[in-house]
């Protein structure tokens, strides 16, 4: 007789349970009187797919709830946080940390070789502290600038605001100020923002809002060869310019 594989225990030692999640300053919330409910296998995580223990809580008053999205292995290995999977010490996109501090991303992505990968890192981390481990990993290759110009120093709350209420959108929310959701417009459907994967986050492969930083961090203009160019500016008078709106101009 086949046995379901609900009460099948393969794998099951390999479960993870744990007291407190890993979490950044912003998913914890501002609120030192936090009620944090705790179910022991509740959750499967989002990147090895092994159940662990769940943890969900209100950051805030006018808050929207969090929860926990993937398992304290899969957390210690890129050293992010367990909610919102940005990196704990620098507060930004795992695209953007790998990308100043020049890490490769050897995390293999078949579920057969991650499974196996994940357990030895597993069995590796209990037998000493790993969060203290990656930590001195990210630091001894040293901070560029890039990663201090770019790192968020305090805590940025509104990211745990409610979502849009979809009932005024539709013009038919009945609940006015008493309602939990937010009544603002929403995102754009082809804004790239929009669309956020936690599992391209997690790899930092293909991070919108990565993306977005590095765009911001890069400067807007190239530096010229010729050392005689003394200023450099862009038309953007489209209107009188017309199609050389886009061309840069060089100014002996």
């Amino acid at each position: 007789m086949a046995v379901s594989k609900t009460t099948n225990t393969y794998n099951r030692q390999s479960w993870e349970d744990s007291d407190f999640p890993i979490l950044c300053q912003t998913c914890l919330g501002d609120n030192p009187y936090i009620r944090m409910n705790k179910e022991k296998y509740g959750k499967e995580c989002k990147i090895c797919v092994r159940s662990f223990t769940g943890f969900r809580w209100c950051p805030g008053s006018r808050m929207r709830c969090k929860k926990t999205e993937i398992c304290q292995t899969c957390s210690n290995i890129k050293n992010v946080c367990q909610t919102c999977l940005l990196d704990l010490e620098y507060g930004l996109p795992v695209q953007v940390r790998d990308a100043a501090l020049k890490m490769q991303n050897d995390l293999p992505h078949n579920e057969v070789n991650k499974e196996h990968y994940i357990q030895n890192l597993d069995s590796q981390m209990s037998k000493f502290d790993s969060t203290k481990s990656s930590n001195s990993a990210l630091k001894s290759k040293g901070a560029s600038d890039l990663l201090l110009k770019l790192a968020r120093t305090a805590p940025f709350y509104k990211r745990n605001q409610p979502r849009v209420c979809s009932f005024w959108m539709k013009g038919e929310c009945r609940r006015g100020e008493k309602c939990p959701y937010r009544h603002v417009k929403p995102t754009a459907p082809n804004d790239p923002l929009a669309d956020q994967n936690i599992k391209d986050r997690y790899y930092g492969i293909n991070d919108p809002v990565a993306q977005k930083l590095l765009r911001r961090a890069t400067p807007a203009m190239p530096v010229p060869d010729d050392k005689t160019v003394t200023t450099l500016c862009r038309e953007s008078a489209r209107k009188t310019l017309g199609s050389r709106s886009s061309k840069m101009m060089c100014i002996y």
